[in-house]
């Protein structure tokens, strides 16, 4: 009987610890990289955006034992996924999400306000920047905790920029400040090299168009969304820009044929002078260029997007941050949780930086660690130019669709840019006002 007993009283100890770890439910984007960072802590030792952000879960579950989160990685960018979820009231407790989608969950009451969570945290809204804090501010209250703002760039290989006699006497690259002296170095670029000027992601994708088409909109003043209820692409600005991106590629100054890790791979591979893509790849692409026998050994740099078209400097730029999507049958403990979990990440933006985001937290800007990363004073810049949409525009993600198809069929030649814009118009406006 004695033994009976001590057997139930250790079931019920046993029991009594189970229960008193809490889970929550993490869900991200980020890419897969268990096999190298699957038990990493090592938040230092880590490169790029999955090796740091799944090391950072990992050191927050080793730093807290109490708290076990569940991460389910999705595809870029996962809104299907969590769309799904949330129909069927299954939504994870936090959701990487971009600040242009934010709006469209807010709008909804599909978020939680994180004000009071925040401060109950002590995490003040003076700690980020504007641009994050703009990013993630909806109707005056906060619906994610701000993690970066992120833009594209332009990735220089210097070794073949060198080749092709494209750089200044103190060996940084000759860059482009109008259309017409870009087609002049793609042409003089082509001469030397045989390679085209710019590796771009031209095959199945949207995104990179819609980025482009609103930094080059952004160069020149025009506001597409000056009215967030509808768009306007009847504008002299806008068919610039499209005939500009629709030269590129008849002129034979671009790759052609890429898809997303067609295009990292190939810029990685020496397949073009200039990689035209996301912060994100710093990191990477830096690695790469200390290691010695590839194309990039000894010659990397970044810069933002050239001022080609005349106005003040712009760049489209947009941001990652943790929402919390709504559960009424939340715990207190769940949400305790959640609030120690914003707390790790803010603290640890620093780490996330290294990826090459613009970090969200004004002091990381501002420290020795961050100044002293590769490349930082070149894209300093963004920060200042850095502009997004109106942010009261909603299903950005779906105008940037439209907008990457139509651009796609007016560079390919299967729509007369005017035709096309026309249709991007007529289907966003038909969406808005759908609404």
């Amino acid at each position: 009987m004695k033994t009976l007993l001590l057997t139930s009283a250790a079931i019920a100890f046993a029991a009594t610890g189970a229960s008193a770890q809490t889970t929550i439910e993490l869900q991200r984007f980020f890419g897969a990289c268990d096999a190298d960072y699957g038990n990493s802590t090592d938040v230092d030792a880590a490169v790029g955006e999955c090796g740091i952000i799944t090391t950072l879960i990992n050191r927050f579950q080793e730093e807290n034992p109490e708290i076990d989160v569940e991460v389910t990685t999705v595809e870029w960018p996962g809104y299907d996924q969590l769309n799904a979820q949330l129909a069927s009231r299954n939504a994870p407790d936090v959701v990487s999400m971009h600040y242009s989608a934010i709006s469209d969950y807010q709008s909804r009451n599909l978020l939680e306000p994180l004000d009071d969570l925040l401060a109950e945290q002590g995490i003040e809204t003076s700690a980020f920047t504007e641009a994050a804090l703009a990013g993630v501010t909806k109707d005056g209250q906060i619906y994610a905790l701000p993690f970066d703002n992120w833009t594209m760039l332009w990735h220089v290989n210097l070794n073949l920029m060198e080749e092709a006699g494209l750089v200044n006497d103190d060996g940084t690259p000759l860059l482009p400040d109008s259309t017409d002296a870009f087609f002049e170095q793609a042409a003089q670029f082509k001469e030397a090299t045989g390679k085209p000027y710019l590796v771009q992601i031209y095959a199945n994708e949207t995104a990179a168009y819609a980025r482009l088409f609103y930094t080059f909109l952004m160069q020149q003043g025009v506001d597409p969304f000056a009215d967030p209820s509808q768009v306007d692409l009847s504008t002299p600005e806008a068919s610039a820009v499209a005939e500009f991106m629709k030269r590129i590629y008849d002129e034979g100054a671009t790759t052609t044929d890429m898809d997303y890790p067609a295009a990292v791979a190939g810029f990685g591979a020496g397949d073009g002078g200039i990689g035209i893509n996301g912060t994100w790849l710093i990191g990477d692409w830096a690695a790469q260029s200390e290691e010695e026998g590839n194309a990039l050994s000894d010659g990397y740099t970044v810069y933002p997007l050239p001022q080609l078209f005349e106005g003040e400097p712009a760049t489209y730029a947009d941001g990652h941050g943790w929402a919390v999507p709504r559960d009424p049958g939340r715990s207190d403990e769940e949400r305790a949780a959640i609030g120690t979990l914003m707390t790790f990440l803010e603290e640890n933006d620093g780490a996330w930086a290294r990826t090459g985001h613009l970090p969200a937290v004004a002091e990381v800007i501002a420290s020795e660690e961050f100044q002293s990363l590769p490349y930082r004073d070149n894209i300093a810049p963004v920060a200042e130019m850095g502009q997004s949409l109106n942010p009261e525009v909603r299903r950005q993600f779906a105008i940037q669709d439209i907008i990457g198809e139509e651009l796609n069929s007016a560079i390919h030649g299967t729509k007369p840019v005017e035709e096309a814009l026309g249709a991007a118009e007529q289907r966003i406006n038909d969406l808005l006002a759908s609404l």
